[in-house]
């Protein structure tokens, strides 16, 4: 039984295929039968260039656990990412030392 479940959003980055590296312009989250991995259903990411040939794609499939560990390594990385930002462009918050009137 196919879940349907599909997730597509502008990506804006890079992937690589072979030796190539190309734009991206758009990522699939999906969850359905695997299709290469020897698994039942799993989560698909796919990053792809609408632009240029069928070629242009760098895909994934992962079991729902890994998925899991991914985004929590993800949200991780985003945090400390974020922080790193505001540190180095200094749109951390800034305690007032002056009281307002």
């Amino acid at each position: 039984m196919c879940t349907s479940i599909i997730e597509i959003v502008p990506a804006e980055g890079m992937a690589k295929r072979g030796d190539q590296w190309f734009p991206l312009s758009h990522s699939v989250v999906a969850y359905d039968h695997a299709r290469h991995a020897p698994l039942g259903d799993v989560i698909t990411l796919d990053f792809y260039n609408t632009g240029l040939d069928a070629g242009a794609r760098a895909g994934i499939e992962l079991t729902l656990e890994t998925a899991k560990e991914l985004r929590a390594a993800l949200d991780r990385a985003i945090a400390a990412a974020d922080f790193e930002e505001a540190e180095v462009r200094g749109k951390g918050t800034v305690l007032s030392l002056v009281r307002a009137a």
